[in-house]
């Protein structure tokens, strides 16, 4: 482990950089064999913003070329819209700089492609941030489905639901731009939980054989509004608003995914369900130090506190009994990014992960085109 703190460079200082930065800033506290950090340089267009948010996030440095932060930084966070994925990942891993990039990984098939060979080629740790992985919950799950407790895999469901585009009016953003976005509900949201089902399962149920998609935009223009809340004008919205697909896997099991931010009272519903041979689990983000477990012979689901102290990273935080919460999820993922990174590890969820569930999106969005299940 490399005795100088790591100089980050993260690029992106909204909702993703503020989680993260708030990660970076737990880390010394309550992980202390985890590698020295310092934040380094925030990268972004609006300099008035940038300094403000560089002050409040404890960035010393701010540019608003991301190139000029990559030639002096250790480690490169790639935090921005999904359409400034792909160049910056890239350009990082060829100069030999470890990347974290949030999810999707790209916004389309041939960025993710275009990212996972350029991390292939790169001698240094690459991370997709699918964040839920880190949920003490969703590890003792995938303990348990490794050792056999559910027995056969037969069916994984996943669904993530929101409401936030419910209202006709609420104004346009960036993530319903196909060519900034990629895709809508399907990418931010989807995304999550075939990646979460895959973890889970491991090599229990092979990979994706063939999927069945059906997008839906439900709103097709919102307003763009100005700095006094008036609306400018309406853009279109060229990306779904809610997603269905079924999967098959190559062991034969079955999946049902849905996601949608058109559902009336779910603010952040991720839900995941996996059943077996001899039992089931069902683990809600809404919920999210609770585990729902059925075994063989129980005539109903016990709920399960993941909070002991053999649990995994909790023995970190507090006392048992006492919750975590949604951004301790950014602390664990950090710390197992960074972890890699200063010891010349390899870090999952990888750019080739990334890439694979980049290809089951992708061809849940051309099955909905061609009116046709599609084949992996």
């Amino acid at each position: 482990m490399t005795d100088e703190p790591l100089k980050i460079g993260v690029l992106g200082y909204r909702f993703m950089g503020n989680a993260h930065a708030n990660a970076m800033a737990r880390l010394p506290m309550f992980f202390p064999d985890a590698p020295d950090v310092e934040r380094h340089t925030l990268v972004g267009r609006d300099e008035e913003a940038l300094a403000e948010a560089a002050d409040r996030f404890g960035f010393a440095h701010t540019e608003t070329d991301w190139a000029d932060a990559i030639e002096a930084v250790d480690v490169f966070y790639n935090l921005g819209p999904n359409h400034v994925h792909v160049d910056p990942s890239v350009a990082a891993l060829e100069a030999g700089v470890p990347v974290l990039c949030e999810k999707p990984l790209a916004p389309t098939l041939e960025g993710a492609e275009r990212m996972r060979d350029a991390a292939a080629d790169a001698d240094v740790p690459a991370g997709c941030a699918f964040n839920y992985r880190f949920v003490p919950a969703i590890q003792h799950a995938r303990n348990l489905i490794a050792d056999g407790e559910l027995g056969e895999i037969r069916h994984v469901r996943g669904r993530y639901l929101q409401d936030w585009l419910v209202d006709p009016d609420a104004p346009w953003a960036w993530r319903m731009d196909a060519d900034l976005a990629g895709s809508g509900a399907l990418g931010d949201l989807g995304a999550h939980s075939i990646d979460l089902a895959g973890f889970l399962l491991g090599d229990a149920v092979g990979g994706v054989d063939r999927v069945s998609g059906h997008l839906e935009t439900f709103v097709e223009e919102r307003p763009v509004l100005d700095d006094d809340g008036e609306v400018e004008e309406y853009r279109d919205v060229t990306v779904d608003d809610a997603f269905s697909a079924q999967v098959a896997y190559e062991s034969g099991a079955m999946g049902t995914f849905e996601a949608s931010r058109f559902a009336t009272g779910h603010k952040n519903d991720h839900t995941v369900e996996v059943h077996g041979s001899k039992g089931s689990l069902r683990f809600s983000l809404e919920r999210l130090n609770e585990l729902e477990v059925l075994r063989e012979g129980d005539r109903g689901y016990e709920t399960v506190l993941v909070t002991d102290e053999s649990d995994p990273y909790v023995d970190h935080w507090w006392p048992p009994g006492h919750v975590l919460g949604w951004e301790h999820t950014f602390v664990h993922e950090n710390y197992e990014f960074l972890s890699a990174v200063a010891e010349g590890g390899e870090f999952s969820p990888s750019f080739a992960e990334g890439y694979e569930v980049q290809r089951t999106l992708d061809a849940i969005e051309r099955s909905d085109e061609r009116g046709e299940r599609v084949d992996l």
